[in-house]
């Protein structure tokens, strides 16, 4: 399977980076104890670390509103996923947990504070391509509604769109019968490639530590804008 960045979201933003984790043989399940008392710890902190320093300041969050608005979408009114997270934090409405491949992918979400997708491979046709929406660009989301990704980066197969850093489709999520996923990283631009590499490591490690199975990262920037896995 080919993963491609359209050359255009380069012509925009020469420094945009995108990460793929790809993942084999997992067991998706209940996450464990401990990955929930992480999580909501983390939630905590976060929430008193939001009473003094507002969401758009943490300078994750602050990066991808202004790639966001480069893009040409509005940042107001379409919050990327990891902002949506963590105001969710910031009113103390905490994440409850669903299982261990969503729980990971809105930990490290918040972590990183970037938008991260995970997706059935086996719901995925043909190759991939992540591309800058428009009028028609859409699909059934996981927040029970029809949502259209007019200037919002978006990944598609060849059925359609199908996930970004909005909000990901109900056509190829994942689920506990899930075996093969692919993980999307919209990384900050301004980290250097070793750095996202680090990042990409560490939570794929962490991943298959709780999951199983194994992985292997690769980013898709200017350096390198079509991967196979």
């Amino acid at each position: 399977m080919n993963i491609s960045l359209n050359d255009s979201l380069l012509e925009i933003n020469d420094q945009l980076k995108i990460g793929i984790i790809h993942y084999t043989k997992i067991v998706v399940s209940e996450s464990p104890q401990m990955i929930k008392g992480r999580t909501q710890l983390y939630q905590e902190n976060l929430y008193l670390e939001l009473q003094e320093t507002p969401v758009t300041e943490r300078p994750g969050i602050n990066e991808w509103r202004k790639v966001w608005k480069a893009f040409g979408a509005d940042p107001n009114r379409y919050r990327h996923s990891a902002e949506s997270l963590m105001r969710r934090i910031g009113k103390q409405n905490y994440l409850t947990p669903f299982h261990s491949a969503v729980d990971l992918n809105n930990f490290f979400s918040l972590q990183y504070e970037i938008p991260i997708g995970i997706y059935d491979v086996a719901k995925l046709q043909g190759a991939i391509e992540i591309a800058l929406g428009d009028e028609e660009t859409g699909y059934e989301g996981l927040n029970g509604r029809y949502n259209t990704l007019k200037n919002i980066l978006y990944s598609k197969d060849a059925e359609g769109a199908f996930g970004s850093p909005f909000v990901d489709s109900l056509r190829t999520a994942v689920t506990e019968s899930t075996t093969e996923a692919i993980q999307i990283f919209y990384l900050r631009p301004s980290l250097d490639e070793n750095e996202c590499e680090q990042l990409l490591s560490t939570a794929g490690k962490m991943f298959t530590q709780i999951s199983g199975g194994d992985y292997t990262t690769t980013i898709l920037s200017k350096n390198k804008t079509v991967i196979s896995i």
